[in-house]
């Protein structure tokens, strides 16, 4: 397999937060001996799953590249390690690199033309290649071939090269920024959902057991349970979970050497950290749970407008939290409950006992 890890440093990554599901380069040294190989040790995604392997076997019998494939979902639910799993099931090598490392067509024309048939590229960020490689890609996808032209004026020419047959597979957590001729293009497109606790826990105790880490069932349930149903951030905790399991549990990791671990982290029963209470606790202090526009609620808790989009949002809407509305965001009535505080307009049954 070839590497070329082209992950453009965003404005968020000094903030390392560890329920963060972006990738960071510490990730590298948890996630690489724990990537499964092959889709049989692949654990969750089970649609995905079972529509892939048909495509594979199919691609297989006919002795033909398999179709390009669009991988789209939040952040680490294990695209990259799929691009590596349909490799592995091909028998063919593969080439990683990123959207925002693919700076000019002549980049993507070095990396097309040094594959060899039925090899797998997989460009992560796919949704933010620029116009003009994504422009080289269509008939590079289409019809194997790159047309290219040198020279400007009189000078300029025009070569067509052939290309090997190869599988490309992008995957974006913003399959809505595809524009619509690349997307077309992919023959198969496969959505990632969030894992649930019950899957999270079986890849906590495969991790375990690959890392050498002692866990008890509850203990890697009380794990998966916290991790936004995110692997990427199971396995982070579950490194950190350890070093208190050294110290208070003798190396095995108990449920209550999790719980006591993760409350120590500030991460609750639901996955959020200090800074996703401290943005609800601000919108409902300043501003009576909203509704709070963008530009003011980043001023008010001293983030920039592009990291509570980013990375705060995405999973308090998931969960029902936080709501948009064309006037700003809005706390929901379950975020109150889950802070222990009660909604506007109702009453607590302290204050109900004195009418």
């Amino acid at each position: 397999m070839e590497y070329d890890f082209g992950h453009e440093v965003n404005d968020m990554d000094f903030e390392n937060r560890m329920i963060a599901p972006e990738y960071s380069p510490e990730d590298a040294e948890v996630e690489n001996p724990l990537r499964p190989r092959f889709l049989s040790e692949y654990i969750g995604q089970e649609k995905v799953k079972e529509n892939l392997s048909v495509f594979i076997e199919a691609a297989k019998h006919r002795r033909e590249s398999l179709d390009h494939v669009l991988l789209y979902g939040p952040p680490g639910l294990g695209k990259t390690t799929l691009a590596g799993i349909i490799a592995n099931e091909l028998n063919v090598n593969l080439r990683i690199t990123s959207g925002p490392a693919i700076e000019k067509p002549g980049d993507l024309a070095a990396l097309l033309t040094n594959l060899n048939p039925g090899d797998v590229l997989f460009i992560d960020e796919v949704h933010r290649l620029s116009r003009s490689v994504e422009e080289i890609l269509y008939p590079a996808m289409e019809d194997f071939a790159l047309d290219i032209i040198t020279g400007k004026g009189q000078m300029a020419a025009s070569y067509h090269l052939p290309l090997p047959k190869f599988t490309l597979v992008g995957a974006t957590t913003r399959a809505g920024q595809l524009s619509a001729p690349l997307r077309d293009r992919f023959g198969v497109i496969l959505r990632l959902e969030l894992y649930s606790p019950e899957e999270l826990a079986t890849i906590v105790r495969r991790s375990a057991k690959i890392l050498g880490i002692a866990v008890e069932s509850d203990g890697a349930l009380e794990i998966a349970s916290r991790c936004r149903g995110t692997p990427r951030i199971a396995n982070r905790m579950l490194k950190r979970v350890r070093d208190f399991a050294q110290v208070m549990s003798n190396g095995v990791i108990t449920y209550e050497t999790a719980k006591t671990a993760l409350d120590r982290l500030e991460i609750d029963a639901l996955g959020l950290d200090a800074n996703d209470r401290r943005m609800l606790n601000a919108m409902i202090k300043f501003y009576n749970g909203g509704p709070v526009g963008l530009d003011t609620l980043a001023a008010a808790i001293g983030e920039e407008a592009v990291t509570i989009e980013d990375v705060y949002e995405p999973y308090l809407m998931q969960i029902g939290f936080l709501s948009r509305t064309p006037r700003g965001r809005c706390v929901t009535r379950a975020a109150y409950l889950h802070l222990g505080l009660t909604p506007p307009g109702e009453t607590t049954p302290q204050q109900q006992s004195l009418f």
